[in-house]
């Protein structure tokens, strides 16, 4: 047992700083006149701060002051982390020394923990466990609140005592289940390690607190020990700080704590963690959860520190804000009750000055504005400055900004692995093995920056390219087989291409294996060797790299040791799920003077210049996220704060950044789902200053220049295009199918015929009429030349075009339907002496000196020696005004084709013109089928007289070719507006730049 501790005279020496003075700079400067040894310096001293980052921050703090001082030397203190869950750190080597696992068993890894308790959960819930990414998150979710009770130091046996068990038992059903299933998985969880002599790791540094804080009462360290910038308020670090604070040259040093904050208000906070009876839970419902100062109050109530123990630490930064800067930030941050002092508030107490507002349209506009105001601060000499936000997409868009400016910012907060070059490499190759080759995924995957290394970069990026046009269009069967087919194709075209795609499966293969689910952990395998593969092994050479190479190595182990299984088409979203907790940070430094930060990276930092930036509701604060397995009254009762305690941190977090000597707020309008609410932190400056003191706070000018910035330069209003091709470029063939654009939008003619340009289909695109169309034109074909089962050679079209299941699930049953009444059709027309002469028959024909050219879909030899010209369509046919009116005239060119020889074993005079049309028809037995011509005859109303066809047809082609083909008519852009053509070259025609303007002038 350890000896008796001696009572202390001088009671705990606990300090704070305050927001304006600049923590990092300030401590520093105090830290050297208190400790300092003539031949020694600081270095007796052992400074203990919250994370490796505020090590960092500390560290350059005293190379700023030994600048300032001219000092020759400076022997630094040692500094140790306590460490921060919140971003996954360690204790440092003081407080978890080698050796401390002979009597504090050692934590279990945390990958290796969450797995288990995927297993545990899913045996807990049977058929309810939901399946593959939804059960891990779940698992990790549980997990979280299992550490939220650790770190709190509750008991797995105080969710039985009746405080909570009465709380729960007025609760929904769902919470009841919720709250008997974790503590059932959690009972079982701490049996399976008490058995492998483990322990979790927030209840291992419990134990490694304690036994420090009872070490040094027992017998205080020879050298200083003082803790700085420490507000975690769990109980045992609490009680550690206590005894810090008590020891002969000991201290706790506090960021921030407000000394100014009157009796009245500093009560109204609430209980923070200490009833008025030992009967009542430490925390309230009405508690202030939400203020910046509660969370300190907490940390003194369990340290048990009165907060009139605590002393004001009267050194200075050297980025100091006016004093009167931190009463402006304690009034800004009143509770409710209290806010209404503001009315009574001189000009003087509620300017913040320094302070700037800036409001920007939108999240781009935003991230150029607070990238102009970085650039203008670099142009003062030695002035730091430093952007703070916790929405890493906008953190993104600045840096990507300053990089306009060669300014590199040092991005502290680190990049989400799966954003990285190696992570995406590795989430591509889980998305092919989920999608089993979609085309989407797969491209992405071969046109990675890493893909093809070893292979040869510039080849195989051309193979990808012929793939990914080869792949345009719906979507191909599941699988590498279909794929397979489309490169042999390819290869007919391309050289080497199906040795390319001989690789690509080879290394493709091992992903794609049989059956729905399979282990984690040989996913993984596969995932890694196939990554190696493909990249050369340069996934794992830089930073990104090594953390991936970290990670998969981690999740694979525990993985293997838990026996995790994973359906495959969830292997993609549970990695990114898991890759997204894990943070990349570069191995060197950006800018000396520009630095970004998260909102944890950010403590203690300060700069001349701080920018607050995406002040918005739901991002700063983050909307609070109940816990998903224990209700809010549940964790109170436990004595554990509720979901809103994180905004009371983020205001701490924004009340220390408003203590810079220059602070920009900084948020937009809009964001990318609409409306933005700006953050109630914003709310209380706004309505702090007042309409007197706000427009002196607002920065229009920064946002304005960012626009201009932004803004083309101002050109004339684009005429409608109208190109003169030469008469060589002219003289060129026309198709059957060109007529119509000829004469209804010459430009789409002009870009098509004349330069020979082709729209390109979307990847995994909706089958178009012209897919359809190619589909059912090479079914009837085979049919008419081959006989047999029209349904079976429609099948085998359809696989050879290798048309993905759900495809032809969809179009299938319409598809059978249309082609029975074709063959229903042409039986009934044989017993009319009809019969079919050429389907998809090719031929042309010269006519003014123009070739015309274009392929008949059938023709047919009619009982009195006449020919009929039949056209298929898999939608709805050309109205008849369209035909009369010669805006739809591919069936007159195919008769005056048939009538000229065009087509082997064709003769005759065409007299029926006959559109068969697969759509929907309620007349139809099968209902579908529609046979039309577009003859003005009868009671209709419009279409060519059947005499006429063929010469008013001839009418229209002349016409065309002496004004475009063989005139200097211009290929005017929607010359007909009325013409329902295909929209492919509307881009390319400036469309919207000129239609509707052309007659006002401009």
């Amino acid at each position: 047992m350890p000896a008796e501790r001696e009572p202390t005279e001088k009671g705990p020496q606990v300090y704070s700083i305050a927001a304006h003075r600049g923590f990092a700079d300030a401590l520093v400067a105090g830290l050297l006149p208190r400790y300092s040894d003539d031949q020694l310096g600081l270095a007796r001293l052992t400074l203990l701060l919250p994370s490796q980052r505020a090590i960092r921050t500390v560290t350059e703090a005293f190379v700023r002051l030994s600048g300032t001082r001219e000092l020759r030397g400076l022997l630094l203190p040692r500094m140790a982390a306590v460490g921060d869950l919140d971003i996954d750190e360690k204790l440092g080597p003081l407080l978890d020394p080698l050796g401390a696992g002979n009597d504090i068993p050692p934590a279990v890894e945390p990958t290796q923990r969450w797995l288990r308790l995927a297993v545990l959960l899913a045996d807990e819930l049977g058929d309810r466990a939901p399946k593959g990414p939804a059960l891990l998150r779940q698992a990790f979710d549980l997990g979280r609140t299992m550490d939220r009770l650790l770190v709190e130091g509750i008991r797995p046996e105080e969710l039985l005592e009746p405080r909570v068990v009465d709380v729960v038992g007025e609760l929904a059903e769902h919470w009841k289940r919720s709250t008997l299933t974790f503590a059932r998985v959690q009972l079982r969880w701490l049996a399976e390690l008490e058995g492998s002599g483990l322990v979790d790791a927030p209840a291992r540094r419990n134990r490694l607190f304690d036994r420090a804080a009872a070490k040094w009462a027992a017998q205080a360290p020879a050298t200083p020990i003082v803790a700085a910038g420490v507000t975690s308020a769990s109980p045992s670090l609490a009680r550690l700080l206590r005894v810090v604070s008590e020891l002969p040259r000991g201290a706790v040093i506090l960021p921030d704590l407000d000394l100014s904050l009157d009796a009245e208000t500093w009560a109204a906070l609430g209980r923070a963690g200490v009833g008025e009876s030992p009967d009542d839970p430490p925390f309230a419902r009405e508690d202030a959860v939400t203020h910046p100062q509660y969370h300190l109050k907490l940390l003194l109530n369990r340290m048990g520190v009165q907060r009139g123990e605590v002393q004001p630490w009267h050194r200075a930064g050297m980025a100091a804000a006016p004093p009167e800067r931190s009463k402006a930030i304690s009034n800004l941050f009143l509770p409710p009750a209290a806010s209404a002092r503001w009315v009574g508030l001189t000009a003087e107490q509620r300017r913040l000055t320094g302070v700037t507002l800036m409001v920007s349209d939108h999240p781009g506009h935003e991230a150029q504005s607070i990238a102009l105001k970085i650039r203008e601060a670099l142009e003062v000499p030695e002035k730091r400055v430093a952007l703070i936000t916790p929405d890493r997409a906008l953190a993104a868009r600045v840096i990507s900004h300053l990089r306009r400016w060669n300014v590199e910012a040092d991005d502290t907060a680190g990049e989400p692995l799966p954003l990285t070059p190696a992570g995406r490499l590795l989430l591509q190759l889980a998305e092919v093995a989920a999608s089993n080759a979609a085309p989407v995924p797969l491209l992405a995957l071969l046109g990675h920056p890493y893909s093809g290394e070893k292979f040869g970069r510039a080849d195989w990026l051309d193979h990808v390219r012929a793939f990914d046009l080869a792949l345009r269009g719906p979507r191909p069967g599941p699988g590498l087989a279909p794929l397979r087919a489309v490169a042999e194709e390819r290869d007919k075209h391309v050289r080497g291409f199906a040795e390319w795609w001989g690789v690509v499966e080879g290394l493709l293969t091992p992903l794609l294996g049989d059956g729905e689910d399979m282990p984690l952990a040989s996913a993984l395998d596969a995932l890694i060797a196939a990554g190696e593969a493909i990249s050369g092994g340069r996934i794992w050479d830089e930073a990104d790299g090594r953390s991936l190479s970290s990670f998969v190595e981690d999740l694979r182990d525990a993985a293997r040791a838990a026996g995790t299984r994973i359906e495959r088409d969830g292997l993609a979203v549970a990695l990114r799920d898991a890759m997204e907790r894990v943070a990349v940070r570069k191995p060197w430094g950006g800018h000396p003077r520009v630095a970004v930060y998260g909102l944890i990276e950010a403590r203690m930092s300060r700069a001349d210049m701080v920018i607050c930036g995406g002040l918005t509701e739901g991002t700063w604060p983050a909307a609070p996220s109940p816990d998903a397995l224990l209700a809010a009254p549940v964790l109170r009762a436990l004595g554990v704060p509720g979901a809103d305690f994180r905004i009371g941190l983020a205001a701490h977090d924004l009340a220390a950044a408003l203590g810079a000597p220059e602070v920009v707020l900084s948020y937009a309008r809009r964001d990318t789902s609409g409306p933005a609410i700006p953050s109630r932190f914003v709310l209380r400056v706004r309505a702090m200053l007042g309409a007197d003191l706000l427009d002196r706070h607002l920065d229009r000018e920064t946002p304005a220049l960012a626009r201009r910035l932004n803004e083309p330069a101002r050109k004339t209003a684009h005429t409608r295009p109208q190109p003169m091709p030469s008469p060589e470029q002219r003289d060129v063939p026309i198709a059957v199918t060109g007529l119509d654009r000829l004469r209804g939008d010459p430009y789409q003619f002009y870009a098509s015929d004349i330069l020979r340009l082709r729209a390109l289909d979307a990847l995994d695109a909706e089958p178009t009429a012209a897919w359809k169309g190619t589909a059912v034109h090479q079914i009837l074909e085979r049919w008419h030349k081959e006989g047999g089962s029209l349904g079976a050679i429609a099948s085998e079209e359809l696989d050879k075009m290798s048309a993905h299941p759900l495809v032809r699930g969809l179009w299938w049953p319409r598809l059978i339907a249309g082609l029975r009444w074709i063959e229903e059709q042409i039986a009934a027309q044989d017993g009319q002496g009809r019969r079919v002469l050429a389907s998809e028959i090719k031929g042309s024909i010269t006519f003014k000196g123009v070739t015309i050219k274009g392929r008949a879909d059938r023709i047919d030899a009619l009982a009195d020696g006449t020919l009929a010209v039949v056209d298929y369509k898999t939608g709805g046919p050309p109205t008849a005004r369209r035909v009369q009116e010669g805006f739809a005239l591919q069936l007159g060119l195919i008769g005056l084709m048939a009538r000229d020889g065009a087509f082997a074993g064709v003769a005759g005079e065409p007299t029926r013109f006959e559109y068969w049309s697969l759509r929907k028809n309620s007349k139809s037995a099968s209902g579908f089928g529609e046979l039309s011509e577009p003859i003005l005859e009868g009671a209709k109303k419009s279409g060519i007289p059947r005499g006429e066809f063929l010469s008013e047809t001839e009418r229209f082609l002349g016409d065309a070719i002496d004004r475009w083909i063989k005139g200097s008519d211009a290929f005017t852009a929607r010359l007909n507006p009325a013409y329902p053509g295909y929209a492919d070259y509307d881009q390319l025609m400036r469309l919207q730049e000129w239609q509707g303007r052309e007659d006002d002038g401009e």
